[in-house]
């Protein structure tokens, strides 16, 4: 994937991911123990388009897998696509009112860079913390990572600060930056809404790196579902 499109994932590479949507920012969650989440979206730059679809499970109550991809297509350019793998797990869960944190740690691949069988991308592990107040009306989320680039064979320090607020029962505002230790950082704003709540999720945004042209600003939309206990 190249930038723009590709900034935002290597800046904290959570994919996207990999947080609860539409954050990039991870949060001290996992998807429901015995059961499956899938979160997708669209995310669009003026000269390109991303679609994401990230499946995730967590058969056995602290180790969420996640397995998916990404595929962007440019205007002037081929197309690309990526593929993530991570696994994800909570040293304290978090509680209302109270905080929590985990490790998470997963690697992308990028096909079309890195040809041949058994190669592996850029490689990650973050900290999530999240801290909960108000009855869990606001939510903070930090994170604290590195990520070895392949293609540069330089390691990075990445980070993420974020944070959700209730609105009402089922809407929810979202703010959050981030980035890493050799770039400007992004930020991104928006809203998420539950059509049926605690199951399916709706979700925009929009975001930019700070003192970047407009040329960098993307508009997202998303879809999360969260079904109950599967198996």
């Amino acid at each position: 994937m190249r930038l723009p499109a590709l900034a935002p994932l290597l800046a904290v590479l959570a994919l996207p991911t990999w947080a609860a949507r539409p954050f990039v920012t991870d949060d001290a969650r996992l998807t429901t123990a015995g059961s499956c989440q899938l979160e997708s979206w669209v995310r669009v730059y003026p000269q390109s388009r991303e679609t994401w679809a990230l499946p995730a499970c967590n058969p056995g109550g602290n180790l969420e897998l996640t397995v998916g991809g990404g595929w962007a297509r440019y205007d002037e350019a081929p197309a690309s696509q990526d593929q993530v793998l991570q696994l994800k797990t909570l040293f304290k869960p978090l509680e209302t009112d109270g905080w929590g944190w985990g490790l998470a740690v997963g690697t992308v691949r990028h096909p079309e860079v890195n040809p041949g069988p058994n190669l592996l991308g850029n490689t990650y592990a973050y900290v999530p913390v999240s801290a909960s107040f108000l009855a869990d009306r606001v939510v903070a989320h930090a994170n604290l990572g590195w990520l070895r680039d392949k293609a540069t064979r330089r390691d990075n320090a990445t980070w993420g600060l974020g944070g959700e607020y209730v609105l009402g029962s089922r809407i929810s505002a979202i703010a959050e930056t981030f980035g890493d230790n050799r770039g400007k950082p992004y930020w991104q704003t928006g809203a998420r809404i539950f059509i049926v709540p605690e199951r399916v999720q709706i979700d925009a945004t929009v975001g930019r790196q700070l003192s970047a042209p407009r040329g960098g600003q993307w508009i997202s939309i998303g879809l999360r579902l969260t079904p109950d206990r599967l198996f």
